[in-house]
């Protein structure tokens, strides 16, 4: 019975969250975080291993969708780009996790308190933002792959501290530092996050964080499959809602709840 109550709590919060996600353009994973801390009571460190496997479901799906609706071939001149920043962003995921399960838990709820906060206001800072042609020229290819791996291992550990497919700092870069057009950055974005997600969910794994199957079966896989559907739904409705203010409502909401939940004492 209790099982079977997650189960439909967890589904009910998974939409939501996935429509909000498909109207902005993000998974939905920094604010599933704070119901997985909360509502679902669970630590820290689990809450994050658990929000990677929701994210991966979410970015899957929306990888076929849009692949569907999307000519690969624009892809192709952006292949070397995208390697590099696979590469910096798995080996940033593979020492992240590992950073993780050598600090303490109230050392990383400090650690998740500020990645929250900084992802609330990269939210409202990007609705103010207008994204353009933009890009630096390196002068250089060797220098501009260089610049990506860094890049990439950025993406990589915050990626692996908060499970998240870190779209929200992915797409800016690739289109502040490299000057990749804003829906190709989108489909960028979720192709570079899924190896960088499945480094973290094998180190995950390894650090026997999804042992517990019910826990998988009533919570990971209902807020997967809402998160789908709300996602797909909220890509609909993308033309009929403000997502500036969207943003902005957001990401002063994240920013409240990080604070409130993660500095209570336990």
């Amino acid at each position: 019975m209790k099982d079977k109550k997650t189960s439909l709590l967890a589904f009910a919060i998974g939409g939501p969250i996935g429509c909000l996600g498909g109207l902005i353009g993000l998974g939905g994973a920094e604010f599933r975080l704070p119901f997985l801390l909360k509502t679902f009571s669970k630590p820290a460190k689990k809450a994050v291993a658990l929000n990677m496997l929701i994210s991966l479901i979410t970015v899957v799906s929306a990888i076929y969708f849009r692949m569907n609706n999307f000519d690969i071939s624009i892809i192709v001149p952006q292949v070397l780009l995208m390697i590099a920043i696979i590469v910096g962003s798995t080996t940033g995921a593979y020492f992240g996790i590992g950073m993780l399960t050598k600090i303490s838990d109230t050392l990383f709820k400090k650690v998740l308190l500020v990645l929250l906060l900084i992802m609330g206001l990269l939210l409202i800072s990007e609705s103010f933002i207008t994204f353009g042609s933009m890009g630096i020229m390196f002068g250089s290819l060797y220098i501009e792959l260089i610049v990506a791996v860094f890049c990439g291992v950025l993406i990589g550990i915050i990626s692996s501290l908060l499970g998240v497919a870190g779209g929200e700092i992915i797409i800016p870069i690739l289109i502040l530092l490299f000057g990749i057009d804003v829906k190709l950055a989108g489909t960028m974005s979720l192709i570079i996050s899924l190896p960088t997600m499945l480094v973290g969910i094998t180190r995950h794994t390894k650090n026997k964080m999804y042992t517990n199957r019910s826990e998988l079966s009533s919570l990971v896989l209902p807020m997967g499959i809402a998160s789908i559907i709300g996602a797909s739904i909220g890509a609909f409705l993308v033309i009929y809602a403000p997502s500036q203010l969207l943003k902005i409502i957001l990401g002063a909401l994240l920013i409240f709840t990080s604070i409130k939940i993660l500095t209570e004492k336990d």
